[in-house]
C-alpha cells in the first residue's frame, strides 16, 4: 500500500497494523498514538473513538473494491478468476482484522449491511463459477453443487491468510505466498474442471505472477 503522510492517514496506517497484529480489542488509543509519536488528544481530535478508526478503515476497503469493480472489464474467464483471487488475497492480508474482529466494532453484521463490498466479493466468485459452468469447463462426469462449491472456495481464500499468520507465524507475505493462496484454492477447484480448463487456469496464474517481479512484500 502507498505510504501516507497526513496525521489522519498515519493514524489509520498504524491502527491497521496494530489491529491486524494484536486484534481490535487488545489495541488501545494510547498505543496507537504512541506508535506514531503523537498525543492521544491529537488522535481523538481526528478520530473520537476506536470505532471511528475501524469504520474508516472498513470504508477504505469498501471504496477500493468499488473502484476496482467500476473499472474492470471482462476478459478470459481464467484470467478474470485469477485476478479476483489475487486481489482478494492482498486485500484480506492487509486488513485481516476486518472480518476476524468485525463483531467487536460494527453495529450490524455483514449479512445485513447494504452494498457491502466484502459480501460482493463472495457474489463475484459465484458469478465467476457460473461463467465457468456456462463455458462448459466443469467435468460432465461429476455433479457440481455450485452454491456449496462457492462457499467452500470462498472460505479457503478467506482463511488462508489467517493460517499463514496464526499457524506459521508470518508477519509479511510475498508474491510466492499469494501464488500459494491461489494454489490452495485451485486444489479444490481444478479437480472439478476438464483437463483443458485446468491447463488454462494454471497458465493464467503463471501469467499473472510473471507480471509481478520477484519477492514483493506486503506488510
Amino acid at each position: 500500500m502507498k505510504s501516507r503522510s497526513t496525521t489522519p492517514d498515519r493514524i489509520l496506517d498504524a491502527s491497521r497494523r496494530l489491529f491486524n497484529d494484536k486484534g481490535y480489542a487488545a489495541t488501545t488509543l494510547t498505543e496507537i498514538a504512541a506508535s506514531i509519536g503523537i498525543s492521544q488528544g491529537n488522535l481523538t481530535y481526528h478520530f473520537p473513538t476506536k470505532r471511528h478508526i475501524a469504520a474508516q478503515l472498513e470504508e477504505e476497503v469498501e471504496q477500493r473494491g468499488r473502484n476496482r469493480r467500476a473499472t474492470q472489464t471482462a476478459g478470459a474467464i481464467e484470467d478474470d478468476y485469477v485476478e479476483h483471487l489475487l486481489f482478494g488475497t492482498e486485500t484480506i492480508w492487509q486488513n485481516r482484522f476486518l472480518l476476524r474482529d468485525r463483531a467487536q466494532y460494527a453495529d450490524i453484521p455483514l449479512s445485513k449491511k447494504p452494498q457491502s463490498e466484502i459480501a460482493a466479493d463472495f457474489d463475484e466468485l459465484q458469478d465467476l463459477l457460473i461463467r465457468i459452468k456456462k463455458d462448459g469447463m466443469f467435468r460432465r462426469d461429476i455433479d457440481i453443487d455450485l452454491p456449496t462449491l462457492t462457499r467452500s472456495l470462498w472460505i479457503i481464500s478467506r482463511y488462508w491468510m489467517d493460517y499463514l499468520n496464526e499457524l506459521e507465524g508470518q508477519e509479511t507475505i510475498t508474491l510466492s505466498d499469494k501464488e500459494q493462496a491461489v494454489q490452495q484454492h485451485f486444489a479444490v477447484l481444478l479437480p472439478c474442471l476438464t483437463a483443458a480448463a485446468r491447463r488454462a487456469f494454471e497458465a493464467a496464474l503463471a501469467r499473472a505472477t510473471a507480471k509481478t517481479e520477484g519477492s514483493m512484500v506486503l506488510a
